[in-house]
């Protein structure tokens, strides 16, 4: 264990990273003071309190992203701050400015400003978006390897109206900006699409597009005929080494691989050849495969990424035992 004594935040814990991230924190020792949107709904954080550790060693906080200082109180006393809490809407967004990008650029400046307020706060680890990398007018053939000096470009965001790329390239842009301005140690976490089993009651976004692609043989959320994947177990204990080891900087990608929808339904074809997959399930998609992502820096920190058969058996497995899958 290496947190032990140390106290941290971990912002929007009931959500899919921040919750693994949780639990991944009190097991190396350290006391978290976890905030959620709202704490009236027992059911939201009830995972989180069954954690092992979480008796003793975690706290709960009700917090707003829009609302300013609503992150003080959890904040205050912490040697580190996780913030994970910012909107994924990609379905019936009538205002993206007002639903989703507002939110996430005030609701990120609003966490750093309550993080200027502890001394004690030795560093703030973010959680942005392999989206916040890739999304600009640079060709990315198959023999492109993207790495971290790589940013979307907002204004090519907004011409192809991917809304939530956006609101994930404007809050990692608008946190370097306010980190550099006001001297605060700041580390990002660049994940592409998150796949592993989940410890909320509810399906993650990204979860439910898993799902979809297995049953319906869609995707809302691919590149270039494909996917950037990366398990979660990783993102969660890449964010862990980028606190504790002293000289991580700047930003990580984390992606384990870039599947072409063909390679995904063949890797499920030949785990789970009695499941009941939609029929044309990754045929007439590219064979090609998209740009590669780098995972030098990521390997440097510490992580030796899990393989996807491993993500995707985890995943249908848990989805068996909700029966959402049969």
């Amino acid at each position: 264990m290496s947190g032990g004594g140390e106290v941290v935040c971990v912002t929007g814990a009931s959500g899919y990273i921040a919750s693994w991230l949780v639990k991944l924190l009190l097991h190396r020792g350290y006391t978290v003071k976890a905030t959620a949107r709202d704490l009236s709904d027992p059911a939201k954080v009830k995972h989180l309190k069954a954690l092992e550790g979480a008796k003793e060693r975690l706290q709960l906080f009700q917090a707003n992203l829009v609302e300013e200082g609503s992150f003080d109180a959890a904040v205050d006393g912490c040697d580190g701050v996780f913030h994970t809490a910012s909107p994924v809407v990609f379905d019936n967004i009538n205002d993206p400015q007002v639903e989703l990008i507002q939110p996430a650029v005030n609701g990120t400046l609003n966490v750093l400003r309550s993080c200027l307020k502890v001394p004690s706060i030795k560093r703030v680890v973010l959680t942005s978006s392999i989206a916040a990398v890739f999304s600009n007018r640079n060709a990315k053939t198959s023999d492109v390897v993207i790495d971290e000096s790589s940013y979307s470009d907002p204004t090519f965001c907004k011409e192809i109206e991917v809304c939530i790329v956006m609101s994930k390239t404007l809050a990692e842009e608008a946190a370097w900006k306010f980190a550099e301005q006001y001297g605060i140690d700041l580390v990002v976490m660049n994940p592409g699409l998150v796949i592993g089993p989940c410890l909320q009651p509810t399906l993650s976004v990204s979860l439910k597009i898993f799902l979809d692609f297995i049953t319906q043989g869609k995707c809302s959320c691919s590149i270039e005929g494909g996917c950037v994947l990366v398990d979660i177990r990783d993102v969660a204990y890449a964010h862990v080494l980028a606190f504790e080891n002293a000289s991580a900087k700047g930003r990580y990608c984390l992606v384990a691989e870039t599947l072409t929808f063909s390679d995904t339904s063949n890797i499920l074809r030949d785990l789970y050849p009695t499941l009941n997959l939609v029929k044309r399930l990754g045929q007439n998609q590219p064979t090609l495969k998209c740009f590669q992502v780098s995972k030098e820096k990521a390997k440097s920190l510490g992580i030796n990424f899990i393989p996807m058969d491993q993500s995707f058996k985890d995943i249908v497995e848990l989805l068996k035992e909700r029966n959402l899958l049969v």
